[in-house]
């Protein structure tokens, strides 16, 4: 059973050898071996094998024939294979022998192809390498030349288009390297430029804005060629009609004229031809720097360089010099410096797109014209010329008018002109004060004697004088007036030409030009004027002839302001009676002035009696008085009537108040010498010597030193005194305390105190002299009665006193 087992699984064995891949039978032998029958198996083996073997032998035996034939067959096949192998053979030599030429000229062939193809192949990369070379050729000509915006587009072309088609050459690598530093190059190259055309245009400001203002001083010459012109005609016409009706501008100047007006002289400007600030700033490197940064893609970081770097130059060129108020030169380098920087900045405005905007150009003028304004200020605060100040102004319109002309707004230049116009009017003021001082002093205070008709024309030229009387009097005669008359008038016109110079070109209507001169000459007249003429009647030494010539003189200056506002209405051609016109006081500074000298000729006077009373010498204590006046009041008279004789030239009611205030005033000090406490007794003698010297006073009064007075005016100066030394000469107490008080009173102007002071005088002199006559004996009857007729006297004047106090 077990062999049998055995057996069937060497057939299995064998059957799997045989159908199994050799690779395979690993497991399959390891199977037989690992078992205990591996000598049955080896004899199974052996007889499969035996087996085989003879099928095999069978297999041969059957097909050995077919065999035989097929080698029998493949030896006749070999000798005709030799046969075919010795023709091929040949034939090949043959073939080899007859293509040796034919390869030569196939490899020739190919050379020339390969050499067609490689020269093709250069060709194409010459193709694209060639405009690299010749861009980047360009581009280094155009660095030479400095060209550096179209190198900067030519750098451009070559990293964009070029460069790339070419390839990958080593050259390209170079010049791709080179690129960013070229950039940099151009970039820094440009903004070197723009350095020095900034530190060029800061040097050159000066001389920008000096030919701008040049140009526009020539633009308004021409502009105004015609209105000069008309206005010429006009000033003729004015000088005209003043010449007929007023006489008061034979000899004045025109202030229209053309040396006054500051019109150039168009035709010799035409002549030169002047240029424009971009004939005299080249602002290519501008326009290049800003085309290179908005290239490069940096126009932000130029705009706000250039804005810094300007504004940097805008604060020095605004910063004044510290003498700069010296000299007219000096404000016209300011302008000139402002106005090229302005000029500049307005070219790269308009000739930049967003370089600078508008608001950027107002913003750098606004802070110019705050700067500018209060420079002016300060400065010109310092200046006391007025011709300095007048040149000034002019240039300062000029400066507005130039700038105007580029569009900025220069208001606020013309207001502050106008706020000058007090400063120069001051100064104005100061400077005639100087002149009308200079006048009076230098004057002879005496009528101006006239030798020929030529200098009586040539002085009514100068002031408006017209006297029929006079003009028919034979030469040579006298003006009523004295040389300062005509000279005060002649400054009072000077100063109006100053103020309507001043007033010139300021955009003023005739109305605001007229009303500027007359306030301004109001000023003149209220103060410089009237302290000048204060100051010549009250300085020390005047003398009542020169007082009594300024009283002519101020009233002939006084009858002469009329033309004075003709001559103002007819240079401003405004009309004298327009609404809300402003009127000149020269009318009431003349009275002023003429008043106080009246009232220093009263003074004067009274000073001059009291010099004379100080002279006086009475004997107090006289038992007899004189048959004649004092020495020292006879000298008082004669002075007094020499002085009242040289009064014929003054109005009457001035010589009457002055006769009669020099009569209260000697009435009043003689009445104060006789009350004076110093002079304890006064005897009768004595006030008999008073008296005679009142009578004195009272024939001088009644000759009537003065004309005009009516009846006996001027006797009533000495009233006081008269009715005072009646009371005592004839010794009418009793008349005097009955009637006091009444108006029909003989003794009304006699005061009770007075009395009642003189009376004790009287009385103590008496009880002296009585003493002295008759120390040890008694009152004689007659005295003892007047004596005790004074003290009754004495008690009823006190109580009459007590009754008016209480």
């Amino acid at each position: 059973m077990a062999s049998a087992e055995t057996a069937a699984e060497h057939e299995r064995i064998l059957r799997e050898i045989e159908s199994t891949d050799t690779n395979c039978i690993g497991p399959t032998l390891r199977s037989v071996y690992d078992g205990q029958e591996h000598g049955l198996f080896m004899d199974k083996l052996e007889g499969r094998i035996r087996n085989h073997d003879r099928e095999i032998e069978k297999m041969c035996n059957h097909h050995f024939q077919g065999f035989v034939d097929s080698i029998t067959e493949l030896l006749k096949v070999r000798g005709e294979a030799q046969k075919l192998k010795c023709q091929v053979t040949e034939t090949n030599q043959k073939l080899q022998n007859d293509g040796k030429e034919l390869l030569t000229s196939m490899d020739e062939l190919r050379q020339c192809r390969l050499q067609q193809r490689n020269i093709a192949t250069t060709i194409d990369k010459l193709t694209h390498c060639l405009p690299v070379l010749e861009m980047y050729s360009k581009l280094q000509e155009q660095m030479r030349a400095k060209r550096y915006y179209p190198a900067l587009r030519t750098l451009e072309q070559l990293e964009e288009s070029c460069l790339p088609q070419a390839g990958s050459y080593r050259f390209c690598g170079i010049m791709s390297e080179n690129i960013p530093r070229l950039r940099t190059h151009i970039r820094d190259v440009s903004m070197s430029d723009l350095k020095d055309f900034l530190e060029s245009i800061r040097k050159h400001s000066d001389k920008i804005g000096e030919t701008a203002m040049k140009q526009a001083q020539v633009q308004i010459a021409r502009d105004n060629a015609v209105t000069s012109q008309q206005r010429s005609a006009s000033g003729r016409r004015i000088r005209k009609e003043a010449c007929s009706g007023t006489e008061v501008d034979r000899t004045g100047s025109n202030p229209f004229s053309e040396k006054d007006s500051g019109i150039l002289d168009v035709e010799d400007e035409e002549k030169d031809e002047i240029p424009g600030a971009q004939d005299l700033v080249d602002f290519s490197p501008v326009y290049r720097c800003l085309h290179i940064y908005t290239v490069l893609g940096a126009r932000d970081t130029f705009e706000n360089y250039y804005r810094k770097q300007r504004r940097k130059q805008a604060r020095l060129v605004l910063q004044p010099h510290s003498n700069m108020h010296e000299t007219l030169e000096g404000y016209r380098r300011y302008f000139n410096q402002i106005v090229g920087f302005f000029v500049v900045e307005d070219h790269i405005l308009h000739t930049t797109q967003g370089l600078v905007n508008r608001a950027y150009v107002e913003e750098l003028w606004e802070l110019a014209l705050s700067k500018t304004i209060a420079a002016l200020r300060t400065h010109s605060s310092y200046c006391t010329d007025p011709d300095l100040i007048l040149d000034l102004k002019n240039l300062i319109v000029l400066f507005a008018d130039t700038l105007q002309g580029y569009g900025f707004p220069v208001n606020q230049l013309f207001d502050m002109l106008l706020e000058m116009r007090d400063q120069y009017g001051e100064i104005l003021l100061k400077k005639w004060n100087q002149s009308f001082r200079q006048i009076l002093d230098q004057d002879n205070y005496s009528p101006i004697p006239v030798a020929s008709p030529e200098e009586y024309q040539r002085i009514a030229g100068q002031f408006p004088f017209q006297d029929p009387e006079l003009d028919k009097m034979p030469f040579p005669k006298k003006l009523p007036f004295s040389e300062f008359v005509p000279k005060v008038y002649s400054q009072l016109k000077e100063f109006i030409y100053a103020c309507l110079k001043y007033s010139e070109d300021l955009h003023l209507s005739s109305t605001e030009i007229d009303d500027m001169i007359r306030k301004s000459t109001n000023l003149l007249l209220t103060r410089t004027l009237s302290h000048c003429l204060q100051y010549a009647i009250k300085k020390k030494n005047v003398g009542l002839a020169e007082l009594v010539q300024i009283i002519i003189n101020t009233t002939h200056l006084e009858q002469s302001c009329h033309y004075l506002e003709e001559f103002i209405s007819n240079i401003t051609n405004v009309p004298p009676d327009t609404i809300n016109a402003t009127k000149l006081y020269g009318t009431s500074t003349f009275k002023d002035a003429r008043h106080a000298a009246e009232e220093e000729i009263y003074t004067n006077l009274n000073q001059k009696i009291d010099q004379f009373l100080q002279l006086a010498d009475y004997d107090w204590t006289a038992a007899q008085g004189g048959a004649q006046a004092s020495d020292y009041l006879s000298d008082l008279i004669a002075f007094l009537c020499s002085t009242f004789a040289v009064f014929t030239h003054l109005p009457g009611k001035v010589a009457q108040t002055a006769c009669m205030s020099a009569c209260k005033h000697l009435s009043t000090s003689l009445l104060q010498l006789l009350l004076e406490g110093d002079v304890r007794q006064v005897s009768m003698g004595a006030l008999q010597q008073f008296n005679v010297d009142v009578k004195e006073c009272e024939r001088f009064a009644r000759a009537g030193p003065v004309p005009g007075f009516q009846g006996d005016t001027l006797l009533l100066a000495f009233i006081d005194l008269r009715q005072l030394l009646d009371l005592f000469t004839q010794w009418d107490w009793s008349t005097y305390l009955a009637d006091y008080g009444r108006p029909t009173c003989k003794y009304l102007r006699v005061n009770p105190q007075t009395a009642l002071t003189l009376l004790e005088k009287i009385s103590l002199s008496m009880k002296d002299t009585s003493r002295k006559n008759n120390m040890f004996a008694q009152f004689r009857k007659n005295e003892r009665d007047k004596q005790k007729l004074i003290d009754t006297v004495v008690k009823q004047l006190r109580n009459l006193i007590a009754t008016n106090q209480a």
